[in-house]
C-alpha cells in the first residue's frame, strides 16, 4: 500500500509538471466575517476617512422618490447641493494626489475642462441576495485556470472577491458585479465628436441585458459560465437603422460568442474576436470591446497588478446627466459638459494591466480605478505602443434605488492624441428612457442569432 501510494503520488506529481493546475484559495471564514463587521457587505470599508470627506456606508442613503414611476424622468436627489471647490488648470497643483493622469491632461489640455466637487454621498446599494450570495463567495469562489488565463470558479449570485487579494480578483469583481437580472435602456444614443467639434451620432437603440449569473433559480453548481447576455437593436442613424448585435459572454473567452446583423447583406454573421481591441458594432467601431463600461471582456491579454487603494475624485451620482432634453446639450466641445458631470471623492481599488508577452493589443498599458462600493470601473488611463498616454476613460454611475443597484448612465473615452472623443448610451431622448428599466421576464432565447433573424427580416 505504501508502494501504491508513493508511485501515485508521483504520478500525480508528474501531471502537474505537464498540466500544472494553479488554484488561488478563497479567504477564510474568519476573514470573511469581516463582511458583517468592518466592511460593508460587498466588501467596501464601512468607516469613513479621518478626514471626514468620505463619510461611513450607512446602507444605501437613497429611496426611490415618492410617487416615481418608470415612466418619469428620474430627478436629482442631490440637485440642491453647490460644489464645495472647482478644478482648473490653474489650480490643478493643489489637488494633483486625487488625480489621475488622464484627469490631469484634460485639465491642461482643455481651459474649458472644469471639475466641480461635490459632497461625498456613498449611495450604492444591491439586493440582500446578492450580500447573502458575496458572504458565500468570499469563502467559496477561487481562481483557477482557463483556457489562456485564471477564471472564477465556486462564485455565484453576487460579488465573486469581495476580500480580494490580486488585480485580476478586483477586475472580476467588475466583470461579475449586479447590474439587475434583467434591465433595458431604450433610446439610448452614442455620439463621436470630432477634433474640431463636430458632433456625430453612433448608433441609436434599444439594449436589452441579461445576467445568468444573478438567475435567482440559479445556483453555482449549474452556473455554465456564461454571465451577461446582451442584445442592441439600432434604429439611427438611418445609415445603422436596422442593426443588430447580440452576445453571450463566458467567463471564457474562447466561449464567448457574438453575432451581428447588417441590414445591406441581410445576414447575421459571427464575429470571430469578439474581445480586446476588436472594435465593437455596439459603437459604430470607435470603441474597443474591451472598452465597454471602461472595462469589458476577457481579462486574458494582460497581467493584472494590484497597485493597492487610494482616495481620488470621480464621477459619482451622475443625475445632472438626466436632466437635460437632449444628448446635445451634455457635449462641449472637447469634452462633456462640466455642468452636469458631478465628481465626488471615493476610495477606489487601483490595478494596473500590461500587455502578455507574445500578446498584442494597440494599449498595452492601462491603469483602472474601481469603485469600493460598487466595484464599478469609473476610471481608467491607456497609454499606447509608444509610451505615450493615449486614451482617459470614465464611467458615469447613479443609484437607481427601486433597483438596489448602481450602473453607469454613460461611459466613453477622451483621445488625448488625436482630440476626438466618444460618449454613450446618452438616454435623454424622451423621459421613459430615462436610465435602466427592470424587465421581469426576458427568455435566454431571445439573445441568440435565430431570434436576431427572425426579428429583423418580419
Amino acid at each position: 500500500m505504501k508502494l501504491n501510494t508513493i508511485i501515485s503520488c508521483a504520478a500525480l506529481a508528474a501531471c502537474a509538471l505537464v498540466n500544472p493546475i494553479h488554484v488561488f484559495a478563497a479567504v477564510s471564514a474568519e476573514e470573511a466575517q469581516q463582511l458583517k463587521s468592518t466592511l460593508t457587505p460587498l466588501g467596501g470599508e464601512r468607516a469613513g476617512n479621518k478626514d471626514g470627506t468620505i463619510p461611513p456606508w450607512s446602507g444605501g442613503e437613497l429611496k426611490a422618490p415618492a410617487g416615481y414611476k418608470p415612466d418619469q424622468r428620474r430627478p436629482d436627489p442631490f440637485a440642491s447641493e453647490k460644489p464645495l471647490y472647482s478644478i482648473t488648470a490653474q489650480n490643478i497643483e493643489q489637488y494633483a494626489d486625487k488625480l489621475t493622469d488622464g484627469q490631469k491632461a484634460m485639465l491642461k489640455r482643455y481651459p474649458s475642462y472644469r471639475m466641480d466637487v461635490y459632497p461625498t454621498h456613498r449611495t450604492a446599494v444591491a439586493p440582500q441576495f446578492v450580500y447573502d450570495n458575496t458572504f458565500k463567495n468570499a469563502t467559496n469562489a477561487k481562481l483557477v485556470d482557463g483556457t489562456d488565463y485564471q477564471i472564477p470558479s465556486g462564485a455565484f449570485g453576487g460579488t465573486p472577491f469581495p476580500i480580494p487579494k490580486s488585480g485580476l480578483e478586483v477586475m472580476w469583481n467588475h466583470l461579475l458585479r449586479y447590474q439587475g437580472t434583467a434591465t433595458r435602456t431604450i433610446n439610448g444614443q452614442t455620439w463621436m465628436v470630432t477634433a474640431d467639434g463636430k458632433k456625430v451620432m453612433a448608433v441609436q437603440g434599444r439594449q436589452d441585458i441579461k445576467m445568468p449569473y444573478y438567475d435567482p433559480k440559479g445556483s453555482a453548481e449549474n452556473f455554465d459560465g456564461t454571465y451577461w447576455l446582451t442584445r442592441v437593436v439600432s434604429d439611427g442613424p438611418p445609415i445603422r437603422a436596422g442593426e443588430a448585435i447580440v452576445g453571450q459572454v463566458h467567463v471564457d473567452d474562447t466561449k464567448t460568442r457574438t453575432w451581428v446583423y447588417l441590414t445591406g447583406q441581410r445576414r447575421v454573421r459571427k464575429l470571430p474576436n469578439p474581445n480586446g481591441d476588436t472594435p465593437t458594432p455596439q459603437s459604430a467601431g470607435l470603441m474597443s470591446f474591451d472598452e465597454v463600461s471602461v472595462f469589458g471582456g476577457g481579462p486574458g491579454l494582460f497581467d493584472w497588478k494590484l497597485v493597492g487603494k487610494k482616495e481620488i475624485l470621480i464621477p459619482y451620482n451622475s443625475y445632472k446627466m438626466l436632466q437635460p432634453d437632449t444628448a446635445e446639450a451634455l457635449m462641449a466641445g472637447s469634452h462633456l459638459n462640466p455642468d452636469a458631470v458631478r465628481w465626488e471623492l471615493h476610495r477606489v481599488w487601483v490595478v494596473d494591466a500590461q500587455l502578455k508577452s507574445g500578446k498584442r493589443h494597440t494599449s498595452p498599458k492601462s491603469r483602472y480605478y474601481i469603485d469600493e462600493d460598487s466595484w464599478l470601473a469609473v476610471l481608467a488611463d491607456r497609454w499606447d505602443t509608444n509610451g505615450q498616454l493615449w486614451k482617459t476613460l470614465f464611467g458615469l454611475s447613479v443609484t437607481y434605488p427601486e433597483m438596489e443597484l448602481t450602473e453607469h448612465v454613460t461611459y466613453g473615452f477622451y483621445d488625448l492624441v488625436t482630440g476626438a472623443w466618444y460618449a454613450g448610451p446618452y438616454v435623454n431622448k424622451s423621459a421613459p428612457a430615462i436610465g435602466l428599466q427592470p424587465v421581469a421576464e426576458m427568455k435566454s432565447e431571445t439573445f441568440t442569432p435565430d431570434a436576431m433573424i427572425g426579428d429583423q427580416l418580419r
